[in-house]
């Protein structure tokens, strides 16, 4: 494994502060492959053999029930996925596939919970990061239960905007179908609530946004620390700099 990778995963909070000869005994027994597109790292329902680190590429976490599927998660780097059922040493509840050339470091599952066991200050940070990823899919589980499909489509986009006091230009992360599926919505469906925004001015071409009046979106998303909040596993706050632009209307 190269220096540079080890620097990024040793800089990760997972292991930022543990024991030194604790992370070279986890990296010891690590693997770090590079996949193409569209490979499936792994099954939902197979035992959780590797915590895996994604220190390239994007991953989407899915999953399937009576011949739907739907998007769980994107995962880019430098982040963990599958942590949880690392832990607990049970199956994996979702599946996993590149979107892109993606490398991944591999890290044994037997060998991570030994190291929770002895390590005080590790097992603490995973507890952290098990709690903070918790919050998170709360946070996503309240956004698709209490918001319209036009809502949570203007709450994602205000997160991805980023802080500005102009037109605020950016490219969706994702394709509109992941897009769609993560939202709870169906291709149609986004196309419908885009269709909608333009009158707030949201102009779509293709993956490219722009969002030429934040506030009008922030009336219709209605951004709420409890919901959008910062614990968000890698996604930006989508609060601060919308509280701030509408206080000053």
């Amino acid at each position: 494994m190269r220096d540079s990778d080890l620097d990024e995963i040793r800089d990760l909070a997972l292991f930022r502060d543990m024991d030194s000869e604790h992370f070279q005994n986890l990296m010891r027994g690590a693997y770090h492959q590079t996949f193409p597109p569209q490979v499936t790292l792994i099954e939902e329902g197979q035992q959780a053999d590797f915590l895996h680190v994604i220190t390239e590429g994007a991953v989407e976490m899915f999953a399937r029930w009576n011949d739907r599927e739907t998007t769980m998660a994107i995962v880019r780097p430098v982040s963990t996925f599958i942590l949880a059922a690392c832990i607990n040493d049970a199956p994996y509840l979702m599946s996993a596939r590149t979107l892109m050339p993606s490398r991944i470091v591999m890290i044994p599952g037997a060998d991570l919970r030994k190291v929770f066991a002895s390590d005080p200050i590790f097992a603490q940070a995973i507890v952290r990061e098990l709690a903070t990823c918790y919050r998170s899919v709360v946070r996503h589980a309240k956004g698709l239960k209490l918001r319209a499909s036009k809502e949570r489509l203007a709450a994602y986009l205000i997160r991805h905007a980023g802080p500005t006091t102009g037109v605020a230009r950016f490219q969706l992360p994702i394709e509109k179908r992941l897009l769609a599926s993560y939202l709870g919505m169906t291709p149609e469906n986004l196309s419908r609530a885009l269709r909608l925004l333009r009158d707030e001015g949201v102009a779509v071409d293709g993956l490219r946004v722009e969002v030429r009046d934040l506030a009008k979106l922030a009336a219709i998303a209605r951004p709420n620390p409890l919901m959008d909040g910062a614990e968000s596993c890698g996604e930006p706050d989508s609060n601060s700099h919308i509280r701030a632009r509408i206080g000053s209307r």
